[in-house]
């Protein structure tokens, strides 16, 4: 696909977050209007989405287990990478969040809107697994490696408890639970409530985009810190480049081996890989006393940069 095609596919996209940023910047948007934004997505347009994703994919799809290895294997060789490079001058904290946003693509507020646009329905199984990982697993193992710190790495399992207890309450995964669950038992929703799960569901799209540029502006107009270019944008270009290009290597690897991979999941997992870090690691940063403006700026340049590296990856991809 030529890379004019793509920037046509891509541009409304990564136009709608710069529209939230402006509207945020320019005092149009209060900032006070943000977490209801954030509320809408998260409670009510994303889960339904996501449970028609699930609901629509044959659930085989859903259980992928060569995805999973993949997937799992390449983001724990970001974390470990990361840590590894970062921990002696940072400590575990800052190290291990540094890690998390390393390995941690914003697919619930870009890529589901992005992938089932560029894509279509065959995205949904490597997303709806993917996310599994990212929420459950890995955003778990960097939680117990940040506290570390503590003497004797006590706080590690109450930590770890408290991320599943926080992940317990975040309705996406349940609405991909409950989508699988549909898929398996070839459950259909009655006609209004479908309906009405399609309309929050086309919601999903704009308004997470949107959200996504005020929570970058947000973030930028509070940020009063000075942080050293060279704590925050290697990682931020390593979330862009080196965890697609690990993610291609390895899914390369694995079909080479036997593994039964289609290069279509491929595709789905290298985009995933290749979008920016998830907004929402800055607020485990802030409640676990790491550097939130450190975080906050990596978040920053990888969004800003997005529009440039993903698109260059469906081109080369697709």
């Amino acid at each position: 696909m030529c890379v004019l095609s793509v920037l046509l596919i891509t541009f409304p996209f990564f136009a709608l977050v710069a529209c939230g940023f402006i509207a945020t910047w320019r005092g149009v948007l209060p900032q006070a209007a943000i977490p209801g934004l954030n509320a809408f997505v998260l409670f009510f347009a994303l889960p339904c989405m996501l449970y028609r994703f699930g609901a629509q994919t044959p659930i085989h799809q859903l259980l992928d287990i060569n995805v999973t290895l993949v997937y799992l294997l390449c983001a724990a060789v970001m974390v470990g990478a990361t840590v590894l490079l970062t921990r002696r001058r940072m400590g575990w904290n800052d190290a291990a969040f540094g890690a998390l946003v390393a390995a941690f693509p914003n697919t619930g507020f870009m890529g589901v809107p992005m992938l089932a646009a560029l894509l279509g329905a065959q995205s949904a199984g490597p997303i709806i697994v993917t996310m599994a990982i990212d929420m459950i697993i890995t955003t778990s193992a960097c939680i117990a490696l940040s506290r570390l710190d503590l003497a004797g790495g006590q706080g590690v399992w109450t930590a770890v408890r408290n991320s599943l207890r926080g992940m317990a309450a975040n309705p996406m995964p349940w609405s991909i639970l409950l989508g699988g669950l549909a898929s398996a038992m070839g459950w259909v929703l009655p006609g209004p409530v479908d309906k009405t799960v399609a309309m929050l569901a086309g919601a999903a799209s704009p308004v997470a985009l949107f959200t996504i540029g005020a929570v970058l502006a947000r973030s930028q107009m509070n940020s009063h810190e000075n942080v050293a270019a060279r704590d925050y944008v290697p990682i931020a270009l390593a979330k862009l480049i080196i965890h697609p290009l690990l993610v291609w290597a390895v899914g390369m690897s694995a079909m080479a081996m036997g593994l039964s991979l289609s290069q279509e999941t491929l595709v789905v997992l290298v985009l995933l890989a290749a979008l920016p870090s998830a907004s929402n690691v800055s607020l485990l940063t802030d409640r676990y006393g790491a550097h939130s403006g450190r975080v906050a700026r990596i978040i920053l340049v990888a969004s800003s940069l997005a529009c440039l590296t993903v698109s260059a990856a469906v081109a080369l991809m697709t």
